[in-house]
């Protein structure tokens, strides 16, 4: 590597980590929904479900980071359509979490969510969100950190690790939550409350 190059590396490597950080550390649909499947489940789907929101920012980040300012006019006209399909997707999750908590355990137990599942599940649901999108394509403009095929290279991995790093992070609060909500109360509580929030989040998109 250069010696002039390294300042662009290293920028394009601090805009890509701020830039999958700034997208996955809000509270959203996604996140709550992530950490319930882990608090019901188990921590290895939780993993891949993670992997799954940090896959969608990274195909994101790349697609921003190579197309830059002609995905926003190309997204414009579609972004209501795909509000509203992210939202009846959600409000068709938080339903079916909370159909799920009135079930027997032995019911239950007979439909798990398996880990290639849960990874697909949270991929097109993130996938869906034409926010993530903008936003990286946003960065891009202002930042003129992923002018070589290098910098770009660096600014989607960062983006990808960091927000794996911090999906990974929610997925372990959840097995935590999972293990201290063990008995059947604690699991209807926690479903309710999640299918709650969910539901009022996908509302927020189709009103936005």
């Amino acid at each position: 590597m250069e010696a002039d190059a390294l300042p662009n590396v290293i920028a394009a490597l601090v805009a890509g980590l701020l830039a999958g950080y700034g997208i996955a550390m809000p509270v959203g649909a996604v996140a709550t929904y992530l950490v319930a499947l882990t608090a019901r489940t188990t921590l290895k789907v939780g993993v891949f479900a993670a992997l799954g929101v940090a896959t969608a920012d990274g195909l994101y980040a790349l697609i921003a980071a190579v197309s830059g300012s002609a995905l926003i006019p190309v997204l414009q006209p579609i972004t209501q359509p795909l509000r509203w399909c992210s939202a009846l997707i959600l409000i068709a999750l938080a339903v079916r979490g909370a159909a799920k908590a009135f079930k027997k355990p032995a019911d239950i137990e007979q439909t798990p969510v398996s880990p290639s599942r849960a990874y697909l599940t949270l991929l097109g649901i993130t996938m869906m969100n034409p926010t993530t999108v903008i936003y990286f394509a946003a960065l891009v403009l202002g930042g003129g950190t992923t002018t070589g095929h290098l910098e770009q290279a660096v600014f989607v991995t960062a983006a990808f690790l960091a927000s794996a790093s911090w999906q990974l992070i929610l997925a372990a609060g959840g097995a935590l939550l999972g293990r201290a909500l063990t008995g059947r109360r604690g699991q209807l509580i926690t479903t309710l409350t999640s299918s709650t929030l969910i539901s009022a989040l996908a509302l927020h998109l189709l009103l936005a």
